[in-house]
């Protein structure tokens, strides 16, 4: 390695032999030695001609070098470099590097890093909205475009495949809930009403609510990933160069799918739960099956399973919004999929908390 010293300020690099791991790569003290002069280069290039061989050695005593030229604001012409190395110093460089630098800073800068991204995300998540109900409008005046196909493929994924998760966990849930009412109920001997706390909990809460979980661990991670590895790919962006709405044709498909699955799904889950309750109150509290099910059906009206079913829209939506809106704002890497995966499960878990405590309230001031 070699320098020459340019006009206009500029240090010219020399780089030539074998720079590779078994060779070994020189010290770093000359270069700094020459950014320290007293007359420091304001602009540094490379001239690597000589280069006879290289591997991963060079780029990353490149990357250190570009580290101290940065430092001391000195200005890195890399066009001298082999093409291989530049490309490589490209995707060092796309490490997000303010997040590095707060990452080891003061607890006021971090707070403030995240206070500005939840900003930047809540605007994010504003303008997403903004876009699924411009589709939905286009759809509704039939200007929308995306293939059947797709349609009624994601509607088998969020359906007819989910029903095998979905009759597990709701007759589990329909058993524990029975089984936790009878230990108490016992004591009393109202062991009859355990059907009247199955069947209400099932219909208005617990039915959607465990669809809804069930469906964003499921379905809306699928979602995420998906969508998360098209924009990886650049495919999102192949669509956009060829005049095709990604909100039509990717999301749309998939909100519509999934809001309209989960109130058959929520309907399925009911009656699995209140099945699951069934045998406990037979198996366990010897109450017959015929009084059993026409307790239940004293206490169910079409009222309870209509506020299930409308928490299982809302849930529905709010699932593929959020496995849509964390896949179609992941990064170009796979941990970064993996990133916008978790993502999806954590929005669509805490929305439908939220969703739930909203219409409660609702559904308890009009009675």
């Amino acid at each position: 390695m070699a320098f020459s010293r340019l006009p206009n300020d500029e240090l010219l690099i020399r780089l030539s032999g074998r720079w590779t791991l078994a060779e070994g790569v020189p010290s770093t003290e000359n270069v700094r030695s020459e950014c320290d002069a007293a007359a420091p280069p304001r602009r540094v290039r490379f001239d690597a001609q000589a280069i006879a061989s290289w591997d991963s050695a060079l780029p990353t005593y490149l990357r250190g070098l570009m580290e101290l030229f940065a430092s001391r604001g000195i200005d890195a012409d890399r066009s001298g470099l082999p093409e291989g190395v530049q490309r490589l110093l490209d995707l060092a460089a796309a490490v997000s590097e303010p997040e590095l630098a707060i990452a080891g800073g003061s607890w006021l800068a971090r707070l403030g890093a995240a206070a500005i991204r939840r900003c930047r995300s809540a605007i994010e998540s504003i303008r997403f909205l903004g876009e699924v109900l411009i589709a939905l409008i286009r759809l509704a005046t039939g200007r929308a475009h995306f293939r059947a196909s797709d349609f009624a493929l994601t509607v088998q994924q969020c359906g007819a495949e989910a029903v095998a998760i979905v009759t597990l966990v709701s007759f589990l849930v329909g058993l524990i809930l029975a089984f936790i009412g009878a230990i108490q109920l016992k004591q009393f001997g109202a062991q009859i009403f355990v059907a009247d706390l199955v069947g209400l909990g099932m219909a208005r809460e617990m039915g959607a609510m465990m669809t809804a979980i069930i469906m964003a661990g499921r379905t809306g991670a699928s979602f995420a990933a998906q969508l998360g590895t098209m924009t990886a790919n650049e495919e999102i962006d192949a669509l956009k160069t060829m005049g095709i709405s990604p909100m039509e044709f990717l999301v749309l498909p998939r909100l519509l799918a999934l809001t309209l699955m989960m109130p058959l799904l929520c309907l399925y889950s009911n009656l699995l739960g209140i099945a699951g309750g069934a045998v406990v109150g037979v198996g366990m509290l010897d109450l017959g099956v015929v009084s059993y099910f026409d307790q239940t059906r004293n206490a169910l009206s079409l009222a309870d399973f209509g506020a299930g079913l409308i928490k299982a829209v809302v849930y529905g939506s709010l699932v593929a919004f959020s496995g849509c809106l964390r896949g179609m704002q992941c990064g170009r890497s796979a941990a970064a999929v993996g990133k916008a995966t978790t993502s999806a499960v954590v929005t669509s878990i805490v929305l439908i908390v939220i969703a739930s405590g909203i219409i409660n309230v609702i559904d308890h001031i009009l009675g």
